[in-house]
C-alpha cells in the first residue's frame, strides 16, 4: 500500500501548532482489491532522537491520531513516521513528515503592541487633487521598521507576526511569505491568529531591515453594510506585533521584537481598506522616521492560525471589451495586477470593479456602499506594476481609465483561503459541468477568511444559513474541515448567555438572536464535521454550545412550536412565487437539531435520553400542527414538504402522500422550483430518494426562470443570489440586495456527487469509513454519462456510470481503510457478473436492482438499463 496524505491537525507540514496534544491522519491507496490497514506504528522524532513510539497498534484507523507523547516544546519542529501493516499483518509501507509548534505560552511573547503615535504626527498639509484618495477612508495604513545588525547568518530564523488590521510584512526588501490579508478575520476579543514563517534565507549577516505595512482590515474598516462605526467593532486603528527568533550555530539565541525601537512612517500606500479600495502614489518614498506608540504590552488572546491561509491561487488573463473595460472571463475574487508602461510621474490611473455590464457599462449599483476602486498615482518610470495587496474585490469586469494597456498586461489574481481542493465532478452534459464549475467559483470566492454570503458589496458576512446549507456541498469540492473547525469558534464565542447563537459570526454591524435555519447553523456544522472528517474534538467543543442553543428554542417554545424568540425569522430566503410558513420552518429545524444532539451526546457517551424523548415530542407536535390526514403539509410549498420529508417529521404511513404533492407542485408549475436559501438544498436529494429522480433531473435541466440554468444561458459563472437577479422581463432586481456570487442556491453540488455520481456514506458511517454508492443515472436520457472524484478522509473515493446501447456500466474505487455498499440500478440483477469478482464481499438483490457489498479496490460492472 502507499501511505500519503499525512497531516498533523488536519495541514500538511504546519509551521505553528499551538494544540498541546496534536492529531496524526495519513490515507492509503492500493492497486489491489482489498487491501487494509490493520496495525499502525507511529514514530516522533526530534531531530534525530526518538521521542515518541506507539509501537505497534492493531487498528484500522487512519485519521486524527492524538499525540500521546511527551509534553510539547514551544517552537520546535518534530519529525514523525508511519508505518502500516496491511491485512496479512505484513508491513505495507512507511511516510514521513513534519510539524512545528508555535508560542502557545504568554511568556513566549516578549513583543508588544505597536502602532502609529498620532503626537509624532507632522503638520498636514491643505490637500491637493493628488491627495484625494480612497472615498470614505482617511487613516492612511502604517508603514513599520526594524533594522538590525547580525555578526552571523542565523541557522534557524522564524518570524511570528500578526495584527489588528490587516498586514505584508517584508525581510531586506523581500516579501515574506505567500499568506494574503493576514491575520484573517476572527472574533478578535476572544482570538486573534498569529503567522509563523520561515525567513532562515532571508536573514543575513550584516544589516538587516525588518519591515510591515499594516492596514485597517476586518479590525478599523468598513464591515458589514453599516457606515464606519468602529466602537461597535473592535478598534479604532491598527496595530502590529511580531517577533523575529534568530537561533544561531553556537547555541545562541536573539529574539526582534515589536517594541520602541522599531520607526513608522508614510509610505507610497495612502489608504487601503477591503470595500473601498487602495491608494498608491508611486511617487512617495519613506517618509523621514518617526517614533511608535506602545498600543499594548499585553499580547492578548493570541492563538497559531490553525487552517490554511488566504492566497493567490491562480491567475486569469484579460480581453478588451471597450470603454476601457476588460473581462476576465470569470467572476472571481481577488485583485488586477496592472503593467504600466512608459507614464509620466504623476499620471492617475483608476481601476473599478465590477461582476456584470449593463448596456456596456460597468454594473455598480449593487455594491452599495463599497466603493471597490484603486488608483496609482505613476512614478515615471518605464515599467511600474500595481497590485493592491491590502484590498479584494468580487468582479468580473474591470475598468481602467487614465491608461489604456495592452491586455497582455492586466492580470486578475485569484485569492481565497487555500482549502485544499478535493473534488471533481464532470458529466456528458456541458451545462450540467459549468453548473459545476459555478458552484466551486463561487465557494472559492466566498470562502475569505470566513464563510461569508458574498464578495462584492458592503455585507461580506459569515451568515449561519448560507453556511449549513452550503457546507455539505463546500466539503465535497474541498477540505474544509480545519477551516470550520476555526469558525465554528467564532460561532460559539458568538452565542449570547440564554444559549442563542446569532445570524453572523463573527458578530459585525448587528447583535441579535440568531433565526431559525440560521442558529442552527451551530449546531448543523459541528456534526457534519464529525460525519464528514471524524472530527471529535469539534464536537466536543461545541457540544455545549449546540445544547445550549436547542434548550434556549425550547424554554422559550414549551408548546414544542418554534413561534417566540424566533429573530429575524427569514423563513424560506428568496423563495420564489411561494411563501412557507415560518412556524413550519422553524419547528422543523427545532426537530432537527435536537435530533442532532441527541445524537452528538451519544457520541461524546453524554446522557441523551432527554433529547431523544424531546425530539419525539417535537416531532410529534410537528405532525399534529402541520401534517393533514391526506399528508398535506401547512403551506403547501416546496420547502413545507421538504423539510417535513428531509427531517423525518412525516409520520410513516404518510411519508408517500406528502412526496406526491411535493412532486405535484413541480409539475404543475412546468418542473419549475419555489425554493429559497433553506429548501434549495433538500429538493433535488428528497425528490431522489422519494423515487422521483425524473423530477430531480427535470430541475437539473430547466433553463428557464426560475433555474440554475437560467443564469447560466445569460453568462453567469458563479451562482447568483437570487434565481431573478436578472430576467429578460424586468432586466436588474433591486441594487440593494443582488449579488451575482453568492453560493447559498449552488447546495445542489451535495446532489450532484452523492446522487448523480453516487459517492455517499450509509447513516452509520463517519468519514467515509462505509461508502454508499447509489448513482441515479438520469431517467430523462439529457445525461448519457457522469462521474465524480473525492479524496475523503480516508482516501480518493470514485463513482461513475455510462450509458451507452441498452447498456449501463457503472464504475466505483474503494480506498483501503473504507468499504463499500453499491446498488447498481438494473432491471436483471442475474446480468451483473460479480460472483468471485476480487473484493465483492457478498451480493443481493434490492429493490431498485443489485446490492454489493466491496471492499477496497477498483470496479467495474455493467447491466442492461
Amino acid at each position: 500500500m502507499i501511505v500519503y496524505g499525512l497531516t498533523t491537525e488536519q495541514r500538511t507540514e504546519p509551521l505553528g501548532v499551538d494544540e498541546p496534544r496534536p492529531r496524526l491522519s495519513w490515507k492509503l491507496r492500493s492497486d489491489r482489491n482489498g487491501a487494509a490497514q490493520s496495525a499502525y506504528r507511529i514514530t516522533a522524532f526530534l531531530g534525530d532522537e526518538p521521542v515518541w513510539d506507539t509501537g505497534r497498534r492493531e487498528s484500522p484507523e487512519t485519521l486524527l491520531i492524538t499525540w500521546d507523547g511527551p509534553v510539547l516544546r514551544s517552537a520546535t519542529r518534530y519529525h514523525w513516521r508511519v508505518e502500516v501493516f496491511d491485512e496479512t499483518g505484513a508491513s505495507a509501507g512507511t511516510a514521513r513528515t513534519w510539524f512545528e509548534t508555535g508560542l502557545p505560552h504568554r511568556e513566549d511573547w516578549p513583543a508588544v503592541w505597536i502602532g502609529r503615535d498620532p503626537a509624532a504626527l507632522p503638520p498636514v498639509d491643505p490637500p491637493t487633487d493628488d491627495d484625494l484618495v480612497t472615498p470614505g477612508v482617511t487613516e492612511a495604513p502604517i508603514h513599520l521598521r526594524r533594522t538590525f545588525h547580525l555578526t552571523a547568518a542565523p541557522v534557524r530564523a522564524r518570524l511570528y507576526a500578526t495584527a489588528r488590521g490587516v498586514y505584508e510584512a517584508s525581510l531586506n526588501d523581500t516579501r515574506i511569505g505567500d499568506h494574503e490579508l493576514a491575520p484573517g478575520w476572527t472574533e478578535y476579543h476572544h482570538r486573534i491568529q498569529y503567522q509563523t514563517y520561515d525567513v532562515t534565507d532571508q536573514v543575513r549577516a550584516g544589516g538587516n531591515t525588518l519591515a510591515a505595512t499594516v492596514a485597517d482590515g476586518w479590525w478599523s474598516g468598513y464591515v458589514g453594510f453599516d457606515p464606519r462605526r468602529p466602537a461597535r467593532h473592535y478598534g479604532d486603528a491598527p496595530g502590529f506585533l511580531c517577533q523575529l527568533v534568530l537561533d544561531f550555530a553556537d547555541g545562541s539565541r536573539q529574539v526582534i521584537a515589536t517594541g520602541r525601537e522599531w520607526t513608522e512612517h508614510d509610505g507610497p500606500i495612502r489608504s487601503a481598506d477591503l470595500m473601498m479600495g487602495q491608494f498608491t502614489d508611486g511617487r512617495r518614498e519613506l517618509s523621514a522616521p518617526r517614533p511608535v506608540a506602545i498600543l499594548d504590552t499585553d499580547p492578548g488572546p493570541l492563538v497559531a492560525e490553525p487552517d490554511a491561509p488566504i492566497r493567490v491561487t491562480a491567475e486569469l488573463p484579460a480581453r478588451t471589451v471597450g470603454n476601457g473595460i476588460v473581462d476576465f472571463g470569470q467572476n472571481l475574487v481577488g485583485r488586477v495586477r496592472l503593467t504600466i508602461r512608459g507614464a509620466r510621474a504623476g499620471q492617475r490611473v483608476t481601476l473599478r470593479h465590477a461582476e456584470v455590464l449593463d448596456g456596456g457599462e460597468l454594473y455598480v449599483a449593487n455594491l452599495r456602499r463599497a466603493a471597490a476602486i484603486d488608483t496609482y498615482i505613476c512614478k515615471g518610470l518605464d515599467l511600474e506594476v500595481f497590485e493592491p495587496t491590502l484590498t479584494f474585490h468580487g468582479f468580473r469586469y474591470a475598468e481602467i481609465t487614465g491608461h489604456t494597456p495592452d491586455p497582455e498586461d492586466v492580470t486578475a489574481r485569484v485569492l481565497h483561503s487555500d482549502t485544499p481542493w478535493t473534488g471533481r465532478f464532470e458529466s456528458s452534459d456541458e451545462t450540467v459541468n459549468q453548473l459545476h464549475a459555478n458552484i466551486g467559483w463561487g465557494q472559492r470566492g466566498n470562502f475569505v477568511a470566513v464563510p461569508t454570503d458574498c464578495p462584492q458589496r458592503d455585507e461580506r458576512l459569515g451568515w449561519l444559513a448560507d453556511a449549513q446549507v452550503f457546507a455539505p456541498t463546500a466539503t465535497r469540492n474541498a477540505d474544509v474541515s480545519a477551516f470550520f473547525a476555526r469558525w465554528m469558534r467564532d460561532v460559539v464565542d458568538g452565542q449570547n448567555d440564554d444559549g442563542a447563537f446569532r445570524d453572523v459570526a463573527p458578530i459585525i454591524a448587528f447583535d441579535r438572536e440568531g433565526a431559525p435555519a440560521w442558529g442552527d447553523g451551530g449546531v448543523i456544522i459541528p456534526w457534519l464535521l464529525w460525519r464528514t472528517y471524524g472530527d471529535r474534538r469539534v464536537l466536543e467543543r461545541s457540544f455545549g454550545a449546540m445544547a445550549g442553543w436547542v434548550e434556549h428554542i425550547h424554554r422559550h417554545n414549551p408548546g414544542l412550536i418554534w413561534e417566540h424568540r424566533t429573530g429575524n425569522s427569514y423563513g424560506d430566503w428568496l423563495q420564489i412565487d411561494a411563501e412557507t410558513p415560518r412556524d413550519v420552518l422553524s419547528t422543523a429545524y427545532f426537530a432537527h437539531s435536537t435530533a442532532i444532539v441527541a445524537a452528538a451526546a451519544e457520541v461524546l457517551d453524554r446522557p441523551s435520553q432527554r433529547w431523544r424523548e424531546l425530539h419525539a415530542r417535537i416531532r410529534d407536535a410537528f405532525a399534529g400542527a402541520f401534517v393533514g390526514d391526506d399528508g398535506s403539509v401547512k403551506g403547501g410549498t416546496q420547502t413545507s414538504y421538504l423539510l417535513a420529508l428531509a427531517f423525518d417529521l412525516v409520520p410513516e404511513n404518510l411519508i408517500g402522500l406528502a412526496a406526491d404533492h411535493l412532486a405535484a407542485d413541480i409539475e404543475r408549475r412546468g418542473n419549475r422550483l419555489t425554493t429559497g436559501f433553506v429548501g434549495v438544498s433538500l429538493l433535488c436529494p428528497v425528490l431522489t430518494e422519494h423515487g422521483r429522480a425524473d423530477l430531480a433531473y427535470a430541475l437539473l435541466h430547466q433553463d428557464e426562470y426560475p433555474s440554475w440554468n437560467y443564469s447560466i444561458r445569460h453568462g453567469a459563472t458563479t451562482i447568483w443570489e437570487r434565481w431573478d437577479g436578472w430576467t429578460e422581463q424586468h432586466g436588474f432586481q433591486s441594487a440593494a440586495m443582488n449579488s451575482f456570487n453568492h453560493y447559498s442556491l449552488g447546495s445542489v453540488g451535495d446532489w450532484l456527487y452523492g446522487r448523480v455520481a453516487g459517492i455517499d456514506q450509509t447513516p452509520e458511517s463517519i468519514a467515509y469509513s462505509e461508502l454508499l454508492l447509489r448513482p441515479a443515472p438520469d431517467p430523462t436520457g439529457r445525461l448519457t454519462w457522469a462521474r465524480a472524484e473525492q479524496e475523503t478522509a480516508r482516501g480518493l473515493v470514485a463513482c461513475g456510470w455510462t450509458r451507452e446501447d441498452d447498456r449501463l456500466t457503472v464504475t466505483a474505487t474503494v480506498p483501503p481503510g473504507s468499504t463499500a455498499v453499491l446498488v447498481i440500478p438494473t432491471s436483471d440483477p442475474g446480468s451483473v457478473h460479480a460472483a468471485g469478482t476480487p473484493g465483492v464481499l457478498r451480493a443481493g438483490p434490492s429493490a431498485t436492482g443489485l446490492t454489493l457489498w466491496l471492499a477496497s479496490g477498483r470496479y467495474t460492472f455493467t447491466t442492461p438499463v
